[in-house]
């Protein structure tokens, strides 16, 4: 599917509504590091801690207050992250889905490689060397379909739709990726951010799944005109959850900075909403507030074919 161009920007820009400040419901803080067994935590956006049997995986991790490339402008957040960075248990492996500032931020990064000197960064092909200029040595990249291991986790790149630009001349000169993680007893998919592509899921599901839990993208849907090729509408996620095969997954990229049209809590509502109306559970597809831990002995709906 072909992308707008930069009149069809524009043209977005010009009738932008205005929905003003919101405030999200929030989670009262679970203690991290503390606990047996697996847990996610929705720190906010596409940033989530995963924690499975003392291992951990943090996923695009933005801690900032603005995902913009300056610190004075650009979307910022309405509420700070839950937990803030410091309070992190030590990290095994990060993984960065594509370099747009809402998934990859700078500060982040550099203070996550400084206080985690375990953690290996993850990153689609072509990512590695914006690491290494910025002194972080401990990064992996990977083509759709690589795999490589670390902290006794098989983790793969999987294919999204989506594209990549950090700055003026650089349009789609990296990679992006979704990412499977095997832990041994436990299989976790990231999608990062994606428009919905059937044969991408199908055969990711088909390769690397089913998936104990999938974290999957609910926001920044609209306008769908312009929207329609990079990510998914909350109907889209739940077909994704099925395309995969997720017994259980959690909405991401919804609710933390306003960068569409939607109004910030429709995501959620449209969710739950195509979820009852499949006559699922909550715990097969999840909304949490923004610092909530789901305890994964929970019980949810048995996996679902891929």
């Amino acid at each position: 599917m072909e992308r707008p161009g930069f009149l069809d920007f524009l043209k977005w820009q010009w009738n932008r509504p205005d929905h003003g400040r919101w405030e999200p419901p929030l989670a009262e803080p679970d203690p991290l590091g503390e606990r047996e067994g697996r847990a996610i935590t929705w720190i906010g956006h596409a940033t989530l801690l995963l924690e499975v049997d003392g291992r951990t995986v943090l996923t695009d991790p933005v801690f900032s207050e603005r995902a913009s490339p300056v610190s004075w402008a650009g979307p910022s957040r309405y509420t700070p992250p839950r937990p803030e960075l410091p309070e992190l248990p030590p990290v095994d492996v990060v993984l960065i889905s594509h370099n747009h500032y809402d998934a990859l931020d700078e500060a982040s990064v550099e203070a996550l490689a400084e206080a985690h000197p375990g953690a290996r960064f993850l990153v689609p092909l072509g990512l590695a060397d914006w690491f290494r200029e910025r002194g972080i040595d401990r990064v992996t990249e990977l083509d759709w379909w690589e795999s490589t291991e670390h902290a006794g986790l098989r983790v793969t790149a999987t294919p999204v739709q989506h594209w990549s630009k950090r700055g003026l001349f650089d349009e789609n000169e990296t990679l992006w990726a979704g990412w499977a993680v095997d832990f041994g007893d436990f299989d976790f998919w990231f999608a990062g951010d994606t428009g919905y592509q059937p044969d991408h899921f199908r055969a990711t599901g088909e390769r690397l799944g089913p998936f104990d839990l999938a974290a999957i993208p609910i926001g920044a849907y609209a306008p769908r005109w312009f929207m329609q090729a990079s990510h998914v509408t909350p109907e889209e996620a739940m077909q994704i959850r099925d395309d995969v095969g997720a017994r259980q997954a959690a909405a991401i990229h919804w609710g933390t900075f306003p960068l569409t049209d939607e109004p910030p809590a429709e995501p959620a509502r449209r969710l739950r909403d195509a979820r009852r109306a499949a006559g699922l559970a909550p715990g097969a597809f999840r909304v949490l507030r923004h610092g909530e831990t789901w305890r994964l002995s929970e019980p949810a709906e048995p996996r679902v074919a891929p």
